[in-house]
């Protein structure tokens, strides 16, 4: 750039091209000296099939807001990333099964980043399924076994609950604002401020950036690059290979369980956290419990010496 600013003071180019050089530089650099560049907000965006129009002031500052936050959070979106590579493939293929669109996936990032998180209030899980909702829904919870914890369980139940929902409003925005205030809430507001959307609706806090956490989300993880993140250049998880076994009789000891088939209950937590305590009683029914297939390099250390 300096030999083009030279050659300008000579006159043999003009200074025009040497500015519009350096703006163009800046403008593919993903950084600057003011820091991160990010790209400007459309003034419209797909979500579940909806085209959501964003030119509304009060709409593109409270998703710009969300947008600041997540990506800003460098740490903590780099594991979003991380841990998408290994269970958005599943998550994506039981919405799929279950006919929801495609976008509930980033629903389950804004509750939990893909981790068995566990909230103040006792929400658990990736879908962050309260105990009282997660019966209503079908997932076993006991002192032994709590079905929120597992992934293919609790999606599935998040997919119900989802589908029931909208099945009344007719609307995934509105949906996906009843998942953290549940249907009555959402109508309570909208009835006594007459209102007929999310968007012209004020709710508490917490529920008038959910929506905005998940477009945020998705902008984000559908356009890494524009917002400083470059998968390919991460040590992504990659989904982890598992075989099925199904028990039918109870098991006293799953530490000694897990050693009988050459693995240890570190292992068979990390694959099954929904497995509570050191036993597995069989009552009405079997359980599925997944291990490491043989050529998947989660095995007891000292198969690696």
């Amino acid at each position: 750039m300096r030999i083009l600013y030279f050659l300008c003071f000579l006159g043999l180019v003009s200074c025009g091209q040497a500015a519009n050089n350096q703006k163009e530089k800046e403008q593919k650099s993903p950084t600057s000296a003011q820091g991160i560049v990010f790209p400007k907000l459309p003034k419209s965006m797909k979500f579940a099939g909806q085209t959501i129009n964003l030119e509304d002031e009060d709409i593109r500052e409270r998703l710009d807001r969300e947008i600041l936050v997540i990506a800003y959070y460098q740490s903590q979106t780099t594991g979003y990333f991380k841990r998408a590579h290994r269970y958005f493939p599943e998550i994506e293929k039981i919405l799929k099964e279950e006919g929801l669109p495609d976008d509930f996936k980033y629903l389950a990032v804004i509750e939990s980043g893909l981790q068995q998180a566990v909230s103040p209030v006792g929400a658990q899980g990736f879908w962050q399924f309260m105990p009282t909702t997660a019966k209503l829904h079908n997932l076993e919870m006991s002192d032994e076994v709590d079905m929120r914890l597992n992934i293919d369980l609790s999606t599935r139940a998040a997919c119900e609950f989802l589908k029931e929902t909208n099945e009344g409003f007719n609307d995934w925005v509105m949906t996906s604002a009843a998942y953290n205030r549940g249907p009555a809430g959402v109508r309570e507001d909208m009835e006594w401020q007459q209102t007929e959307h999310y968007f012209d609706t004020d709710q508490n806090s917490e529920t008038g950036r959910y929506v905005f956490r998940i477009l945020a989300m998705k902008l984000i993880m559908e356009n890494p690059e524009a917002y400083g993140y470059y998968p390919k250049q991460m040590e992504l998880y990659n989904p982890l290979k598992t075989k099925k076994i199904t028990v039918t009789e109870s098991i006293p000891d799953l530490s000694e369980w897990a050693l009988e088939h050459g693995y240890n209950i570190k292992i068979l937590r990390k694959l099954n956290p929904w497995l509570l305590t050191l036993k597995l009683t069989i009552k009405e029914h079997p359980y599925i419990i997944e291990l490491p297939t043989k050529s998947e390099n989660l095995k007891p250390y000292k198969k690696y010496l």
